[in-house]
This record gives structure tokens, sequence and C-alpha cells, in this order.
């Protein structure tokens, strides 16, 4: 008996196929619409998850992985402005002194700098370059993130505990000031204030738009003692490994509770955050987004299943006398409802297929033309032609079902 009901449907798949591949143009008009939708849920996701993609990269590249910061305000999360004013009456300056405190008292830490910022034009001789942003940090900055040295070195504790005035410079002002002539050696000025080059930092492009390679960097003393020491430091620390990354975490919010003399039960007077927290937070916002865009983009597969349905009553209203035909020689009703719900499956799942190909061409259309990141993940994929086939079957009920319940006689009739 099951073996009978499959050589049924088979039969029926076959005849719903002949049927497509018999009206070509008909056909390509009905994917058409599926095509569309199925593309515009691609692309759409592509972006959203791109973006996400992207912001986790960038972070990684500037923060490094298993990391985190420690600061006056490091907020990234919605705050109440009620939230907010408090911050700012409780919080305190992060000193020199509480950064070698959380330095002795985390031995999980692979990696802890101080860090400080400002942004300055940097001249040398005619030359200027505005904007520049000013890192002040301690000598393992470079070791935190994927910053390399493209010529030249990064300057060593001593030169930090000196406050001696060298700066290692970004792309952007190697380019700028020196018209790639080696600047190794030479004086660049901020301000004043002369600071001889020692290193070249490696391109590193841009994130959002904002350039990461006008920057220089100069031991954190000379800063203070460029621009004052009242300003709050952060501290940015890393663990050498995910396993070891909690404990480097929970050290340094413990060491740095003490340093700011806090007692058990009261309110830090900094914020902590790490590099999972700030991937989480982007992660929960483009979730937000799909939730909004993506089912304004899946209208457009409605409307390529009402498509189907329109051309599928078409075809029933055409094929009237093969179907009283068929069932004059003894096919049943769920054999024709079968056939057509076959029928506008295929349509729609091929559209679906067909889709997903053209939306992947276009996100890597995108990504080679556009800075912007493009990532075609499974689930939208998954997403796309499940709904696309499922939309063919919901809207292929309707024409199967009218074309089972006609009459045989009536359907021979009507083709005279």
């Amino acid at each position: 008996m099951q073996r009978k009901s499959g050589l049924i449907i088979k039969e029926s798949a076959q005849i719903a196929l002949a049927s497509i591949a018999a009206h070509k143009l008909r056909t390509f008009l009905t994917l058409l619409g599926i095509i569309i939708g199925v593309a515009s849920v691609m692309v759409v996701g592509a972006g959203i998850e791109g973006l996400e993609t992207y912001v986790n990269e960038s972070v990684a590249d500037i923060l490094g992985s298993n990391s985190f910061i420690i600061a006056k305000f490091a907020n990234v999360g919605e705050m109440t402005q009620e939230e907010y004013e408090k911050m700012l009456r409780w919080n305190k300056d992060i000193r020199m002194e509480d950064f070698y405190f959380v330095s002795d008292h985390c031995p999980d830490c692979e990696y802890l700098i101080g860090e400080l910022n400002t942004v300055r034009s940097v001249f040398y001789e005619a030359n200027e370059v505005k904007n520049t942003n000013v890192t002040g940090s301690t000598s393992d900055r470079i070791l935190i993130g994927n910053q390399e040295i493209l010529e030249g070195r990064y300057f060593n504790d001593q030169e930090v505990r000196s406050s001696r005035y060298v700066c290692v410079i970004g792309w952007e002002l190697y380019e700028e000031l020196f018209q790639e002539t080696s600047p190794l050696g030479k004086v660049v000025r901020l301000g004043n204030e002369p600071f001889t080059v020692i290193g070249v930092l490696d391109k590193m492009g841009s994130s959002f738009g904002q350039s990461l390679d006008n920057e220089i960097h100069i031991p954190i003393t000379a800063f203070q003692k460029t621009y004052g020491t009242r300003r709050s430091l952060s501290i940015r620390g890393t663990a050498a490994n995910e396993e070891l990354f909690e404990a480097a975490l929970g050290q340094a919010h413990s060491a740095m509770r003490v340093a700011h003399k806090l007692e058990p039960g009261e309110d830090d007077t900094f914020q902590i955050i790490s590099t999972e927290e700030i991937n989480s937070f982007v992660g929960d916002f483009t979730g937000v987004i799909a939730m909004v865009v993506i089912p304004i983009t899946l209208i457009s597969l409605v409307v390529g299943g009402i498509v189907v349905m329109n051309i599928m009553l078409v075809s029933v209203t055409e094929r009237t006398f093969e179907i009283g035909l068929r069932k004059a020689l003894g096919a049943r009703r769920q054999d024709i409802l079968h056939q057509f719900l076959i029928e506008s499956f295929v349509l729609a799942a091929a559209g679906g297929i067909i889709g997903l190909v053209f939306a992947t061409a276009v996100s890597e259309i995108i990504e080679l033309a556009t800075p912007m990141t493009m990532t075609v993940s499974w689930l939208y994929a998954l997403l796309a032609i499940g709904v696309s086939g499922g939309i063919g079957l919901i809207f292929g009920i309707y024409p199967a079902y009218s074309a089972s319940k006609l009459d045989p006689i009536e359907a021979l009739r009507e083709d005279k």
C-alpha cells in the first residue's frame, strides 16, 4: 500500500515538473517574485550579520581578545538620567598609582597598560596633520590588539620611567608628513613640544569611517608632562587565554576596589567592561534590527506567494480538460491535490534557491565595491528557503483544492 502511494506521488511529481517545463516564461515570471523576496531577506540578513562581524573584528583589532577596560566611565548599555548623574558624582579619577597597584595584584593578567588620550595637531617642518589621536601609554601598549610596528620600534619601560619625548606614529602621519621617506630620528611637534620619531605603526585602515592610522603614541609620563596630570586614565588588560580571562577580570576588579579604598557593599567608583560585553551589546543591537527589518522584507515573500497562487489558479483553468481526463482514468482527488501542491512547492523552492544564489552574488559585489562587510548566514538562508517553500505550499492549497474538486464530466465538457 505504501509502495502504491509512493508511485502515485512520484507520478504526480512527474506531471507537475512536466507542466513547469512546458511553460517556461510563465514559470520564470512566477519565480521572479519568490527570487526577489528571498534575495531581499538574504541581503538584509547578510548586512545585519556583517555589521556584527565588522564591529566584533574591529573591537578585537583595537582592544584585543580576552581583554577588559577599567575607566572612570566605560558604560556601553542603556543608562537612566538618574544613574548617569549618580555616576558623575560617585566615580573617581583613575591615577597612575591605581594602575601600578592593579598591575601588582593581577597575576593572571598577561598584559596591563595605562592609557590617556587627547586630540591634537601634529607638525613636521611646514606640514600639519589635524585631529590626530594622541595616546599616552605604558610600554606594553603595542602588545594589546592587532597593531604591529612597520618600521623602528616601540618605546620601552626605561623611556616611560624617564618621560622621554619619543613617539611612534601611525601610517597616515607617515604618509602626510614624510611622504614615505624614513621618519626615524626626525622630530615632530605636539604644540610646542618636540618628540623624536622612533617607530611607525603598520596600516590599520578605518572603523565606521574614522581613520585608525591618524594617531601618535607617546610615553604616558611624557603625556602627563605635556598635558597635565589631572586627567583620569584608563587601564586595559588581557589574559593569556579564555580560561584565565574571568580570573584576571576578577583580580583586576578586586584590586581596583582596594586601590580606591572601597568597603564591602559599597558601589564601585569606576567602571569595568570586557570585550565580551561589548560584543554581547552589539549582538543585542543587531538582533533588535533583525526583529524589525526581517519581518518587513518577508512581506515581499508573501507577495511572491500571492503571485504563485494567481498563476496556479490560471494553470487550473487552462488545464481543466487534463484534470477531467485524469479523473476519468481513475485519479483520485488527493492525486490531483498532490500534483498541484507539488507544482507550487517546486516553483517556490526553486525560486528560493535561485534567490539564495543571487543574494550571495549581490553580497559579494557589495563587499567588493564598498567597505561594508556582508556575512551570508546559513540561518537566514534556511529561513528564506523554508519560508519560500512553505509559502508555496500555503498559497498552493486553494488552487490545488479547486482543481481536486472539479467534476470530471464537466471538466471534459469545458474543453469543447
